[in-house]
């Protein structure tokens, strides 16, 4: 079992740009692809990007297409989320998710969740 920690989130403008991190402990990120999810209040878990376990495969929901880019660093078990461009319709909270795999984007796939963290996008 991995554990997942995220952090990075916090308040900026819209037009701005966040870096989200995702750190794994419990056993090595390279086994996994990892991929990052958001949730509005009263909206359904929203994929947003996945990346395979070597880095070489990513994967974007039509929504942050252009604007987010997702890289990860296996020697520090971490996986980042570029965000640039957002807007206020990208205020959620983030979530990131490891499983086997080659980063699928349905959230079904995906059995080790971390907390979360908040992203707030003001206009």
């Amino acid at each position: 079992q991995v554990q997942l920690v995220e952090s990075g989130g916090g308040l900026v403008q819209a037009g701005g740009s966040l870096r989200l991190s995702c750190a794994a402990s419990g056993r090595t990120l390279s086994d996994y692809a990892v991929a990052w999810f958001r949730q509005a209040p009263g909206k359904e878990r929203e994929f947003v990007a996945a990346i395979n376990w070597s880095g070489g495969l990513t994967n974007f929901g039509t929504s942050v297409k252009g604007r987010f880019t997702i890289s990860r660093d296996n020697v520090k078990n971490t996986v980042y989320l570029q965000m640039n461009s957002l807007n206020p319709e990208d205020t959620a909270v983030y979530y990131c998710a490891a499983a086997p795999g080659w980063g699928s984007a349905s959230r079904y796939e995906y059995h080790n969740w971390g907390q979360g963290t908040q992203v707030t996008v003001s206009s």
